[in-house]
């Protein structure tokens, strides 16, 4: 990649667009010279207050990608963006339409539920967003706190065994369309051979070849999940023991469908870490592909002379073959002779 330089860096800015590619470009970018976060950070929320407001949201899609594709292996811009980001989603709230008021709920709300920054830091984040969209008499506010309390409901309506209206975390992974790849599965720099294989060994090890517990839960008394056969329960001490039975059958199929999600989030990122590693192969494939033909090409050009040498030397006289031009005559004096 090439050097760093805040010219460079404002550049590549300047030329960002609100494509899949260009964030992950400049991110992958970015995150190479994460030495220099804290200069990056400057000249992002610099360029960030320049920008067209059509473009303004562009810029937290690029702070999100770097963020979570950066903070498993180091928190230079964790730290470095933590300083600024308030500012800057306020910044961009003041110029929020419906579209980037949504793309900023769903961005705090993986964050709250990734754990990217502090619960309290990112409520802080929301309310001065939603404090400028009041301003602007929005009717649209983001409420990341609301979001938590209704997730909270929908998970005691879960565990009551009533309809749920709202997706779960599984269907909207399952589900997940491309423009949620800036939030969810940015990919990164292609992995090597052994980071490869060592992610892949581990989904041996996931929940859905889990036979032990896949086991607990195929065996669970038919009780547990069909409502009609609590009409037979007639005294209390069994209608005690089911609601224990009941009780621990919710926590482990709670505990497996949230292993199974995180599974669905690592075969994604496995997915995507073997697409970038087959299309770095293939372009791998191409180069040494075109270094075999430009070689066999200087092999051939190389043996051709070989050929014609080889017909050269024999075409040569042979000097010992010659009559010695020295045979029979007298030794030329020495200069001794010559002055006696």
């Amino acid at each position: 990649m090439s050097s760093f330089s805040e010219s460079a860096l404002t550049k590549k800015l300047g030329e960002l667009n609100n494509s899949q590619q260009s964030i992950q470009t400049l991110s992958l970018w970015v995150i190479h010279h994460r030495k220099h976060a804290r200069t990056i950070v400057q000249v992002w929320q610099t360029e960030l207050i320049k920008a067209k407001i059509d473009k303004k949201l562009t810029f937290l899609y690029l702070a999100n990608d770097v963020i979570q594709n950066s903070r498993k292996k180091s928190t230079e811009f964790t730290k470095a963006f933590g300083g600024v980001l308030i500012t800057a989603f306020t910044h961009v709230a003041k110029h929020a339409d419906g579209k980037t008021k949504s793309a900023i709920e769903r961005m705090l709300s993986i964050w709250v539920e990734r754990s990217v920054y502090e619960a309290d830091y990112i409520k802080q984040i929301s309310q001065s967003v939603n404090k400028v969209l009041r301003t602007k008499n929005s009717k649209d506010l983001v409420v990341v706190g609301e979001k938590a309390k209704e997730n909270a409901k929908i998970k005691q309506e879960e565990k009551d065994f009533e309809p749920l209206l709202k997706k779960s975390r599984l269907d909207e992974l399952i589900h997940q369309t491309e423009d949620d790849d800036y939030l969810t599965l940015s990919p990164r720099d292609p992995p090597d051979a052994d980071e490869l294989a060592k992610v892949l060994m581990e989904l041996e090890n996931s929940a859905s070849s889990d036979a032990v517990v896949r086991e607990k839960i195929a065996s669970l008394p038919p009780e547990v999940q069909d409502v009609s056969r609590l009409e037979r329960i007639t005294d209390r001490e069994t209608a005690d023991r089911l609601s224990t039975t009941v009780d621990e059958a919710c926590l482990l199929l709670a505990e497996y469908n949230g292993r199974l999600v995180a599974e669905i989030d690592d075969r994604r990122q496995v997915a995507r870490m073997l697409a970038d590693f087959v299309r770095q192969q293939k372009s791998l494939l191409q180069e040494s592909e075109q270094k075999l033909a430009n070689y066999r090409e200087k092999l051939a050009k190389v043996s051709e002379v070989r050929k014609e040498l080889k017909s050269h030397i024999q075409n040569l006289p042979d000097l010992t073959m010659l009559p010695s031009v020295t045979g029979g005559l007298a030794p030329l004096p020495s200069a001794g002779d010559l002055f006696n």
